[in-house]
């Protein structure tokens, strides 16, 4: 190929131009721009070039053919401009990107390599900056096993000899400033890796992508301005070990749907969620994954876009109007995040610069196969940063209260879900996955230290001691852990035909034995109706009635017993199919009474909880809780009390479950006096009988499981009853 126009002469140079010709060039910036009087520009799509200033002394010879552009003058500013006359005969004035200086200091690629870049998310990816007063965009990304990376979108009819990023060396990262790059363009990332094969690959800490099938990543800035100000103070105050949390647990893209079946938007989705979650008496919205993800079947839990809310529902600053709007009408948003694992999909993560970046090599260690799925490398500082990053971007850009970590348990440990001889040791020859723990003792303490307040909560489904204590005692640090033991020892119970339930007694009262062991959250969620297990309400047993009474009893057991609550959407009105996420609920069910009962129930059970500090106040400590009877087994019946934390108000809570009605049913109890019915499941408000204890109840002087006093109830079939001693003056009722 001639490139003897080029006035140096040099082999050596001509070897390095061919590089550029053939879009292999590791350094672009050693070749192009400006190098003292000369200027290389390498435009495939030009007719021809100029610098911006008039003087047609200033054209740019090409080399014979080449898309290379060569001009050598005397003086030219260092700030210049080209003109550039494209083939098809539109002109154009741009920057050239490589008159830039490096846009990323020492600093920044210091602190992501030795993963501790804690606002990472504002140095890699695409950002909108201004540089020497040009308006333009950065892109950084990290790619350290690539022969060259090149930037490719609509500005540069996605041709990757065109912008070929310049390499910050040992750090692995590749940057760009583009000043042809503007907010709503789409681009990503062409990677050429060691072994030749040339990549296309979706920026890791894009803020915005195309609408799926589509993967492209969008150039967006945020212009939403925040009015929650005041949320965010009370937040930082919140003890929110000691203050009701009840989570509304929603799918956006079945809770509801527009006419024609199409997904809602953020902003629409914002107005119904927060009336009816305001209706319902929920405290927290919890947001099944909206990270990006390129399968709706997935639900969201196989992510590509870690920085990036699902277009599907809209735009960022959309999300940011639901929030805001949950913020100001009294309700925390809680986020489902997945690093516990990622998809195989070539456009993403998976061999992202022809190498194993973010996931082991071996796939002992780097493949959850039972998912399809890949697992991060936590040993690597810049994978722990990239994920960390992620868990602070959202809670600092999205003002999201919480963030429940997904699959804790598939984290771990090494041989979850493997078979002997599928998966490799750590250095001690135990299961245990040493690099992630201390990952998520990290993630922990910086999340919690720099967002007071806000909360991070395991879904994990082991015996892994110390979840919710802190990193620095030997805990994992999680603010809060689900409680699945008890989710299924609840339902199992349940399941078993009444007469039966005798037999099986101790599956209500064995999650007492570790029920302070961590800070739980009592979780009846999605993964409880989908996979064949039916509906709720079809896990029941016995006919329509008795259906319904044994539902309306489960969540009365769920919302007296110690811990925070999560109800998935559905759940709250007795949905009678599995979840469908193609399909919206079945809101027609809630015009039928028993159904609408139920939606009352958990309605008046938030109310019950949030307005009764006995209920709350000590859900982790056991001087909150108290056993009446634990051991009616032959009834099956359970009595316990709820106490304060001051010991100022008590309640007692009766659960029969059975179909029986109980006209006598006999406790002990400390206090002399009135009782009062602050509820009862079986009220026919609910649906119910109406079976149950109308007035004060008065308690006699006759001592009874070791108590000074007999309290003689009505216990309704089916049923739960939550008492109150009152004094004489006191009218407070539910």
């Amino acid at each position: 190929m001639p490139i003897s126009s080029d006035t140096s002469g040099s082999s050596k140079l001509s070897q390095e131009l061919q590089n550029i010709l053939s879009a292999c060039h590791h350094d672009p910036f050693s070749v192009l721009g400006k190098h003292g009087n000369c200027v290389r520009v390498f435009l495939p799509h030009a007719e021809s070039v100029e610098l911006n200033s008039g003087d047609k002394s200033s054209s740019f010879q090409r080399i014979e053919g080449t898309d290379l552009f060569i001009l050598n003058a005397k003086k030219i500013k260092d700030d210049y401009q080209l003109k550039v006359t494209a083939k098809n005969g539109t002109q154009h004035v741009i920057d050239d990107p490589y008159r830039f200086a490096p846009q990323l200091g020492e600093l920044d690629l210091h602190l992501f390599n030795e993963g501790k870049h804690e606002k990472l998310y504002r140095v890699l990816g695409a950002h909108q900056t201004r540089t020497d007063n040009v308006r333009g965009t950065r892109f950084a990304v990290w790619a350290p096993s690539a022969k060259r990376v090149s930037v490719v979108g609509d500005f540069n009819q996605w041709d990757g000899r065109v912008h070929p990023m310049r390499s910050r060396g040992s750090s692995g990262v590749w940057e760009l400033f583009l000043p042809q790059a503007m907010v709503g363009e789409h681009y990503k990332f062409e990677v050429l890796a060691a072994n030749g094969d040339t990549l296309l690959k979706q920026d890791p800490f894009a803020n915005e992508f195309e609408l799926r099938p589509s993967t492209a990543a969008t150039i967006t800035q945020s212009s939403f301005q925040w009015s929650d100000e005041q949320w965010i103070i009370d937040r930082k105050q919140n003890t929110w070990q000691s203050t009701p949390s009840s989570v509304y647990e929603v799918h956006l893209g079945s809770w509801q749907r527009g006419d024609d079946n199409q997904f809602l938007n953020y902003k629409t989705l914002a107005h119904k969620l927060v009336e009816y979650v305001q209706y319902m008496g929920f405290t927290h919205i919890e947001l099944l994954p909206i990270t990006e993800h390129p399968l709706d079947d997935s639900w969201g839990y196989q992510v590509t876009g870690y920085f990036a809310p699902s277009s599907r529902f809209g735009s960022p600053d959309e999300l940011r109007y639901f929030i805001n709007l949950c913020h100001n009408a009294g309700i925390g948003v809680l986020l489902d995040w997945v690093p516990a694992h990622f998809p195989r999909d070539a456009h993403s993560l998976a061999r992202f610069d022809g190498t194993c970046l973010y996931e082991h090599e071996d796939p002992r260690r780097g493949e959850h196969r039972d998912w399809g799925t890949l697992i991060f490398n936590y040993g690597r500082n810049e994978v722990k940063n990239f994920l960390i990053a992620s868990a602070l971007y959202w809670l600092e850009e999205f003002h999201l209260d919480g963030l429940r970590v997904d699959a804790v348990a598939s984290m771990l440990y090494l041989d979850y879900s493997k078979e002997a001889g599928d998966w490799l040791p750590n250095q001690h020859g135990g299961r245990e996955n040493l690099e992630a723990i201390e990952f998520l003792r990290e993630l922990n303490t910086i999340t919690q230290t720099q967002y007071p307040g806000a909360i991070i909560v395991a879904e994990e489904s082991t015996s892994w001691p110390q979840v919710s204590r802190p990193a620095d005692t030997g805990g994992l640090g999680f603010s809060m852990k689900w409680n699945m033991g008890w989710m299924h020892d609840a339902l199992n119970y349940m399941q078993y035909d009444p007469v039966h339930r005798k037999h099986h007694h101790n599956d209500l009262t064995f999650g007492l034995l570790y029920a302070f062991d961590e800070n739980f959250v009592l979780p009846f969620s999605h993964d409880e109706v989908v996979h064949g297990k039916g509906s709720m309400l079809s896990r029941m047993p016995g006919d329509d009635w008795q259906q319904f009474a044994n539902l309306r009893l489960l969540y009365s057991f769920q919302f007296t017993y110690p811990g925070k609550k999560l109800l998935f959407q559905g759940l709250e009105f007795a949905q009678r199919k599995e979840w469908d996420f193609k399909n919206a609920l079945d809101w027609h069910l809630t015009d039928a009474p028993a159904h609408r009962g139920v939606m009352t129930l958990v309605s008046d059970l938030n109310r019950l909880y949030k307005l009764h500090p006995a209920l709350f106040e000590c859900d982790f400590e056991q001087a909150g809780f108290e056993w009446i009877n634990a051991d009616d087994g032959d009834n099956s019946i359970l009595s316990y009390q709820r106490h304060s934390a001051s010991r100022k108000e008590s309640l007692l809570v009766l659960l029969n479950f059975t179909p029986v009605p109980r006209d006598h049913y006999s406790i002990g109890t400390e206090q002399a006096g009135s009782y009062i019915e602050l509820f009862n499941s079986d009220s026919e408000r609910y649906g119910g009988s109406n079976y149950g204890n109308y007035g004060a109840l008065l308690s006699y002087p006759d001592p009874y499981m070791g108590r000074n006093n007999t309290l003689t109830v009505k216990l309704p079939p089916l049923g739960a009853v939550v008492l109150k001693y009152v004094s004489t003056d006191d009218s407070e009722q539910i």
